[in-house]
């Protein structure tokens, strides 16, 4: 079985507060991957992750290093692309986190489950994507975990290549779209 885990993919990492033109474009590569996979592995596994804050954001430690309020639960800039949350439809499935990593997604995925592969896809490379990757390397050590990288984007080309690096560092696989 194939899973692919769908990083962050809100509106305001892509057009909103925190957005950028590079992350703002793979709104459609992201789409298009997630509907490729879908055709591609009927038996497949998609799980996406929300970055989730509340109203008093600015008084977390995240607030004090990035006061910029962003993925207000409920807000505009929380909801995914929209053209995302068409590709991922309704038996995705869609897990909260409230700081980088899904301290949650082994168990979402299953650690007794037989795992060809795992693919990650998503924004921002150099954050969320790395966070929650390396959460998945430490569960699933044995698993292949590749990093589609022209489906992911940073918070700047640089950080992202840096980040593409470390995670080759970890023995994870960086590729581009099959």
């Amino acid at each position: 079985m194939k899973i692919l885990v769908v990083i962050d993919m809100q509106k305001d990492f892509t057009t909103g507060a925190l957005g950028n033109p590079e992350t703002a474009a793979v709104v459609k590569p992201v789409a298009k991957k997630i509907r490729e996979f879908r055709a591609a592995e009927p038996d497949g596994l998609i799980v996406a992750t929300l970055d989730t804050h509340t109203e008093d954001y600015l008084n977390t430690q995240e607030g004090s290093f990035l006061p910029v309020p962003h993925c207000i639960k409920g807000s505009d800039g929380w909801r995914l692309e929209e053209e995302v949350a068409e590709a991922l439809g309704p038996d995705a499935v869609i897990t909260e986190k409230g700081t980088f990593g899904a301290i949650r997604l082994p168990e979402l995925i299953g650690t007794g489950r037989n795992i060809d592969e795992i693919q990650m896809i998503g924004v921002c490379t150099d954050i969320c994507v790395i966070s929650n990757a390396m959460i998945l390397k430490a569960a699933f050590p044995e698993v292949p975990l590749r990093i589609v990288a022209d489906c992911c984007a940073g918070v700047t080309p640089e950080s992202h290549q840096n980040a593409l690096a470390a995670m080759r560092m970890c023995q994870m696989i960086v590729s581009e779209t099959e």
